[in-house]
């Protein structure tokens, strides 16, 4: 099984991250994860932390020959902005942040403690680790991909579109988004919340295709695919609801009208001829592509403060400002992608076994060969 922990702060020395369960054999491109994390950085209305750091991984151990041995793979993206002890005490916490509960919860005075942490600059580690598997998955022709369905209010006209469709639509998108005509109205609703000085949120759908049927189970509430992929998702920062499929719309549809009927070919063997499902029946992955959307909440700090208290004074004031961004959806796709792609790979790993790439492999062809004779 895989493992990992993060480590560091939005103003550190720099974040880290360590990976167990790697299995040995897996040429490692180190260009391929800088990119996901310079994608990471970009999208339309970001802040001016994106212009100091520029974010690059180093790793540092489980590697030889840029070859993974097996051991435990530790990651490291240094911090350009390393002022952590400069910086200002903060006693106005910021509604919809992690100020004033993680304060009261681990007893600080100081908000900085807290905020230092809780800042979605962390997102950078699980991008890098999320990112190492994403290598690894290519290795069974399983991608994973987003793209912003919806942004301040303004949907996109692209519902049921493939991965290699949004990769040639999203390579030159300022949002990482499928549908022109939406971008533009979406970078207009961004420049009026600079003006206003106020903050987006949005809608982010993640993809994965081509991953094989028996992901996951039934059998015990925390092994369901569902169950995992969301809550990664729910890990994200800012992130507030997740759905799978046509989501929270099957509450409101007929049976026969939701579930997906199955077809089958003997070329292509047992297919849905829908996917309402969004590629999980039971907990289980079905053959057909996983569909998952995240909603994120508009960024907490806001350039016109909301109410709050002094935690010092209990007096009323206006929360603390930090610099931050404007509308950071496009950066929640990608994160998105990479925490998805560590729940695949792990229950890639739990389902095929082994600790070389060679042995997952031969595992992986005889499963995939059983299913096309049942």
């Amino acid at each position: 099984m895989l493992r990992f922990l993060t480590a560091g702060e939005s103003h550190g020395e720099c974040l880290s991250a360590i990976l167990d369960g790697m299995p040995a054999g897996l040429a490692v491109d180190k260009r391929l994860i800088d990119a996901d994390l310079a994608r990471r950085q970009t999208g339309y209305g970001r802040g001016g932390r994106m212009a100091i750091e520029q974010d690059k991984v180093k790793i540092i151990s489980g590697l030889r020959k840029g070859v993974t041995i097996g051991s435990p793979i530790s990651l490291q993206i240094k911090n350009k902005d390393f002022k952590i002890d400069e910086l200002p005490a903060v006693t106005h916490p910021r509604p919809g942040h992690a100020d004033l509960a993680g304060a009261l919860k681990y007893d600080r005075i100081d908000v900085r403690d807290i905020l230092e942490r809780a800042s979605a600059r962390e997102t950078a580690a699980r991008t890098a680790v999320g990112s190492l598997c994403k290598i690894f998955l290519e290795k069974f022709d399983i991608r994973v991909v987003s793209h912003v369905v919806e942004l301040g209010g303004i949907r996109t006209g692209v519902a049921g579109i493939t991965g290699s469709e949004i990769l040639k639509r999203t390579v030159r998108s300022q949002l990482n988004c499928a549908d022109p005509a939406a971008e533009k109205k979406m970078i207009a609703r961004i420049d009026e919340a600079i003006r206003t000085k106020d903050t987006l949120g949005g809608i982010v759908e993640i993809l994965i295709e081509d991953a094989p049927p028996g992901l996951g189970s039934h059998t015990q509430w925390d092994r369901r695919l569902n169950a995992r992929l969301a809550n990664a998702l729910m890990g994200v920062q800012a992130i507030k609801g997740v759905e799978v499929g046509i989501g929270f719309e099957a509450a409101r549809r007929l049976g026969s009208q939701v579930h997906d009927e199955i077809g089958f070919s003997k070329g292509k063997g047992f297919s849905r001829k829908t996917n309402n499902a969004g590629g999980i029946e039971g907990g289980i992955s079905n053959g057909e592509t996983i569909v998952l959307r995240a909603a994120m909440k508009p960024i907490a700090t806001v350039g016109h403060p909301l109410s709050s208290v002094d935690i010092k004074t209990k007096k009323e004031c206006k929360a603390t400002v930090e610099r931050s961004d404007i509308c950071a959806v496009s950066a929640a796709g990608v994160v998105g992608e990479a925490v998805c792609a560590y729940v695949i790979a792990d229950c890639m790993l739990e389902k095929f076994g082994g600790d070389c790439l060679t042995e997952i492999l031969r595992n992986y062809k005889a499963y995939a060969k059983q299913v096309r004779e049942f």
